[in-house]
């Protein structure tokens, strides 16, 4: 989001709830010095911060009196982490969609060896959308979960309709793990995406590569539907997302037993 989109939405959830929430920032979002601003205006509550170092920024939201949570896709990040000051750590295996680590974990893999590493409460991300990989995560010594795709594809997603009945309908497979010379995403099949990973397989340099995303790509696939020429990012998990459903159905779904 830009620095303005950003404020109206803290906004409006302070005027929707009163119950804690976060913001998920990018450290290489290139205006993160007024979107670190923001956020202590707004006093939110809790910051997950991802895409770099924790260790600038953990010590000023901190001071602030704001919960840090900073996601890993390795446990050597996550000690790293730890030794910063975060109040807790995400660890995304690679199933996820969009921005991703470049060691491919997977989730199940990843979870016991971080939560070997640290002592810091630990959530699970990636592939994480069934009361059984809910319950799975758990059992592998997290604390939390951390779920992107079903939610991103629910009724009250700001997301395209399009883009949400697109991925309901993903096939297994349907998704890959593309731009990696810049920061590797998961990205659904589409023209751009076989644009990039035909780009990839010549031996494509990060410069060309750059110039092949441009600006605003996300925006234009999966809030403005374009499936064609859109960066269309959601995780490995879509195939088992189906049908059209509420916030509320999926936290009965997940947690609630009738």
């Amino acid at each position: 989001m830009h620095p303005d989109d950003l404020r109206y939405n803290i906004q409006s959830c302070k005027a929707a709830t009163n119950k804690p929430f976060g913001v998920n920032v990018p450290l290489m979002y290139p205006q993160i010095e007024e979107v670190m601003k923001i956020i202590v205006e707004e006093k939110v509550p809790i910051v997950f911060t991802s895409a770099g170092s924790p260790k600038k920024w953990t010590p000023f939201l901190k001071e602030h009196r704001i919960i840090v949570t900073h996601v890993v896709s390795s446990s050597l990040f996550a000690v790293k982490c730890q030794e910063a000051g975060v109040d807790a750590v995400v660890a995304e295996g690679f199933e996820a969609g969009g921005h991703n680590g470049r060691e491919e974990t997977t989730t199940f893999c990843l979870i016991p060896q971080v939560r070997e590493a640290i002592s810091l409460p630990l959530i699970a991300a990636g592939g994480v959308a069934s009361r059984a990989s809910y319950n799975a995560a758990f059992a592998l010594g997290s604390e939390g979960v951390q779920i992107g795709t079903r939610f991103a594809l629910c009724t009250e997603s700001s997301a395209h309709p399009a883009f949400k009945e697109h991925c309901r309908g993903l096939a297994e497979g349907g998704t890959k793990l593309l731009l990696k010379k810049l920061a590797p995403a998961r990205l659904a099949n589409n023209n751009f995406s076989q644009a990039v990973a035909q780009a990839e397989e010549r031996g494509a340099t990060a410069e060309e590569l750059t110039t092949l995303l441009g600006k605003g790509r996300a925006k234009k696939g999966i809030f403005e539907g374009d499936l064609l020429d859109g960066e269309l990012e959601i995780g490995q998990i879509a195939s088992m997302v189906k049908a059209e459903e509420s916030v509320a159905d999926i936290f009965r779904d997940l947690i609630f037993f009738e």
